[in-house]
């Protein structure tokens, strides 16, 4: 089995994601996120209002991020695994109006009435200020069907 290409459909189908990073204060804090993959790019892509910035600001502080992809539920494939993946962040703020836009595709496939919320976005300025993490895996960490109990398959770029 190729541990990425199967990572790869998994980020690509997965619904949701938990993004975890350290705190200045050392401790772990954890958001739940929409997971945009890029096959083309090899990169995993969220967005973040800047409403919720402290995170952002973590981020830019300490890049080294992890990202778990589980529930059956929120993973749209039929081979369904658990995956972690432990990656170095990048942070994109240069155009908060529409530097993100870009992305749009990829979250047309997981949200297909994303382009109704964009249409109102007048109404909601500062949610649409978004800014981008983009996140480049180093270590794949992949339980086939899901199963924590077995060993782990792994990936290191």
């Amino acid at each position: 089995m190729d541990i990425f290409n199967s990572a790869e459909d998994i980020m690509e189908n997965a619904l949701v994601s938990s993004l975890s990073y350290l705190t200045p204060a050392g401790t772990v804090s954890t958001h739940p996120m929409l997971p945009l993959y890029s096959r083309e790019r090899k990169k995993l892509y969220m967005t973040s209002s800047i409403l919720f910035s402290k995170k952002i600001e973590h981020i830019k502080k300490n890049p080294k991020v992890g990202v778990l992809f589980s529930g059956r539920q929120f993973i749209k494939t039929q081979n369904y695994s658990v995956l972690h993946l432990k990656g170095d962040a990048k942070i994109y703020e240069e155009n908060l109006h529409s530097g993100w836009e870009w992305l749009v595709e990829l979250w047309r496939k997981k949200e297909p009435y994303i382009d109704g919320f964009i249409r109102q976005r007048l109404a909601l300025p500062l949610f649409w200020e978004r800014v981008i993490i983009e996140i480049t895996p180093r270590e794949l960490y992949l339980w086939k069907d899901g199963d924590s109990s077995k060993e782990p398959l792994r990936w290191r770029a």
